[in-house]
């Protein structure tokens, strides 16, 4: 039964309810700047281009709201309605109907949610539905199945749909429902939910944390990236910095006096080139081959002469080509005598190459404004790359980083600095976020202040990088760290894999968690970027690092899983682990193995899985941390000898710096710590052969630990069947 709305127009071509007209902003609690557009309910289009706050995240077309792709006229009115009311839920109008949402959604999501609508409507218009009166659940179900495939142009089933997009579908469906009573053009059945009783994730067979998908950056590009990076900040960069300054003091040219001709000033400059030796300035390569298109000789001496340059020498804004043949003679006379070099960096300092072999200069000449500008944006490109590696920003947040980022360094004393970024934190905030800090290491905040140096002064934006796209970006980088110039610098070159923010974000948990105090890339070790992350949380318990720890703290427990089994099915194969903690952790495998053979007998046939395996081992696993050549069970602290020896009983994690694992109850060994075992005796036996008869406390001191490293080994070699 279709559902008839007193006072509503037939063709639905206007909306007469009792929200036409209305101020969105207004009603939604949205600033919009003096003068600004105020989008109202009935108009087609939504724009937010003008309101205060938004995130600088958000695309110009990710600030508008398009009804119009609706086909249904009537069904425009009501996705309006519909977004108004999750845009402004303590309206009036929409806090009293009962099944509303009570919280405001962004308007990235709404814009989402509208998509989402469109393709809803415009499904049932193709179906010949004319009402929303007659949507039954075979209805939903039916473009369920349709939002389940991903499909061509021509509806041919490309590959099923992921369950974010199964998701939207449903909530497209079900959300409309509950504000039934709101619509004033045409509204469904009374009562009608699709799948009452059931929520969007229910039926989507979606789980409310999904495990994080995001793929980390391969060692063989997190290395050459972050190793070029902090090359072109550290090294490159103040060369760079110094560049930038001498060409902005340099004046822009006055216009001639009419006093004096063209002719004469450029014969002036001319003259002065040669007198002084100063070469004339090379054109840049992009304007040397327009040249070449407009039909100039590859053999004409002034085909890469750059002439406005020697112009602006003379005064003049720019050089006319209807000047040529009359200084011709005189300009060739100038190539022949001083030759054509880049117009900056001509004697550019040396520097060491990144690859440690020898020096070079920094550059080999800049040409031009363009060349200047594709190089500092190169650098701007390596300050993202080395701030987004070293501090697990979110893109938000990264681009809402203000002018003024840099907070100075403070002083904790003993060689100690701390330092810190302010930024918004975005996610989870309202409307313009909250001004935030991160504690970090000196070379992410080195970065960004070189990218302050950088900054174009005419630039009058409050955000230090603005919105960006850090694929392109990189795109450009890595073209140029793989080619000539890349190779004279001693670059490495970077492979072609994808590189985003949330790559980075990623990338970082994931080193820090598997990788803790080993080294991220040159001159970057991992244990200063972890023990700076966690002062951060510890000033700012509820700011932006306290998320991005509990990403590392997600992935610390998958990898500690991941141990665990490791060294369980190893046991399980006889390879058992040594060490002073040994025998209690066999001791505990061996009950786990029990419990999985009750399992087996009682449900013949079925072997349990490694899901079923890690549920058993999971509570011994969040007791493991790694140290430098052994697993470190921290199950009672009193234990602990690290503790013992520090003389701090009671803390909830182990010194890992002062781990003794050769003597501590609660360490153990295992075959993947073998190599580290073998390097330490390698180099003890190495040391012990330089050392000179006047140092035997030295010797004897070494010749024990020596004697340490090789009874651990045989240890491992025991217990794991390689002993001869």
């Amino acid at each position: 039964m279709t559902t008839v709305i007193a006072g509503a127009s037939t063709d639905g071509a206007q909306n007469r309810g009792p929200l036409a007209g209305l101020d969105v902003c207004e009603a939604a609690g949205l600033r919009v700047r003096p003068g600004g557009i105020r989008p109202r309910v009935g108009e087609p289009v939504w724009s937010f281009t003008d309101v205060e706050g938004l995130p600088v995240i958000l695309r110009p077309s990710e600030r508008r709201l398009d009804f119009s792709a609706i086909r249904d006229q009537r069904w425009r009115v009501v996705a309006e309605e519909f977004i108004f009311a999750r845009l402004a839920p303590r309206h009036e109008a929409v806090r009293e109907l009962a099944n509303a949402f009570r919280y405001p959604l962004e308007i990235k999501t709404c814009q989402g949610r509208l998509k989402n609508l469109i393709e809803w409507f415009n499904w049932l218009t193709e179906r010949g539905i004319t009402s929303l009166g007659e949507v039954t659940q075979l209805h939903c179900q039916a473009y369920y199945l349709h939002r389940s495939d991903v499909r061509d142009r021509k509806g041919r089933i490309l590959r099923p749909a992921s369950q974010e997009t199964r998701l939207a579908a449903v909530q497209a469906m079900q959300e409309t429902s509950f504000y039934n009573d709101l619509f004033s053009t045409d509204r469904f059945d009374d009562g009608f939910v699709p799948w009452r009783g059931r929520s969007p994730f229910e039926v989507a067979g979606c789980k409310h944390r999904r495990a994080n998908v995001t793929q980390p950056m391969r060692q063989e590009a997190l290395q050459p990236w972050l190793g070029a990076a902090l090359y072109i900040v550290e090294t490159l960069g103040p060369h760079v910095l110094d560049l930038v300054g001498e060409a902005r003091q340099e004046e822009a040219p006055a216009l001639w006096a009419s006093s004096e001709t063209w002719e004469s000033r450029l014969s002036t400059a001319i003259r002065t080139h040669i007198a002084e030796g100063v070469p004339l300035a090379t054109l840049e390569v992009a304007e040397t081959a327009r040249r070449g298109r407009e039909g100039w000789s590859d053999d004409d001496p002034l085909l890469n002469v750059s002439l406005n340059a020697l112009a602006q020498k003379a005064g003049i804004a720019a050089f006319r080509h209807r000047w040529i043949p009359a200084l011709r003679p005189q300009l060739e006379q100038a190539v022949s005598a001083v030759g054509v070099r880049p117009r900056w960096g001509r004697d550019a300092p040396m520097v060491a190459r990144a690859d440690g072999e020898g020096e070079v200069p920094w550059t080999e000449g800049v040409a031009g404004q363009l060349d200047l500008k594709f190089l500092v944006e190169r650098v701007r490109t390596a300050c993202i790359v080395v701030t987004a590696l070293l501090t697990g920003m979110r893109a938000s947040e990264m681009m809402e980083m203000p002018v003024d980022a840099c907070v100075p360094p403070k002083d904790l004393g003993a060689g100690r600095m701390r330092y810190r970024l302010r930024t918004k934190l975005i996610k989870g905030q309202g409307i313009g976020g909250v001004w935030d800090e991160w504690v970090t290491v000196r070379q992410a905040h080195s970065a960004v202040q070189l990218a302050v140096g950088l900054r174009n002064p005419e630039d009058s934006s409050p955000c230090l990088f603005g919105r960006f796209s850090l694929t392109g970006r990189c795109a450009s980088l890595r073209n140029w760290i793989n080619s000539s110039e890349g190779r004279r610098l001693g670059l490495a070159p970077v492979p072609d894999d994808p590189i985003t923010l949330q790559i980075t974000r990623r990338t970082l948990a994931m080193e820090l968690a598997h990788r803790p105090g080993g080294l991220l890339a040159a001159k970057i070790h991992l244990k200063h970027v972890s023990v700076v992350t966690t002062e951060g949380y510890a000033a700012r318990p509820g700011g932006a690092q306290a998320g991005f720890l509990t990403d590392v703290a997600a992935e610390e427990q998958v990898r500690n899983e991941n141990l665990t089994l490791a060294a369980f099915r190893d046991s399980q194969k006889g390879i058992m682990p040594t060490g002073a903690g040994a025998r209690d952790l066999i001791e505990f495998f061996a009950s786990v193995d029990a419990k999985l053979k009750e399992m087996e007998a009682s449900a013949p046939g079925v072997k349990p899985g490694d899901q079923e395996v890690i549920n058993l081992l999971s509570k011994r696993a969040k007791t493991l941390h790694l140290g430098i050549a052994n697993y470190c069970w921290f199950i009672d602290p009193s234990k602990a000898l690290c503790l013992a020896l520090a003389g701090k009983q009671g803390a909830d994690k182990p010194l890992v710096g002062m781990c003794d694992s050769a003597r501590c109850p609660q360490a153990t060994h295992h075959l993947s710590h073998r190599p580290v075992w073998a390097a330490s005796a390698e180099n003890k036996k190495v040391f012990i052969g330089n050392i000179g008869r006047g140092q035997p406390t030295e010797k004897a001191r070494l010749q024990a630990d020596l004697e340490r490293d090789l009874r651990v080994l045989a240890e491992i070699d025991t217990a794991t069947g390689r002993a001869a």
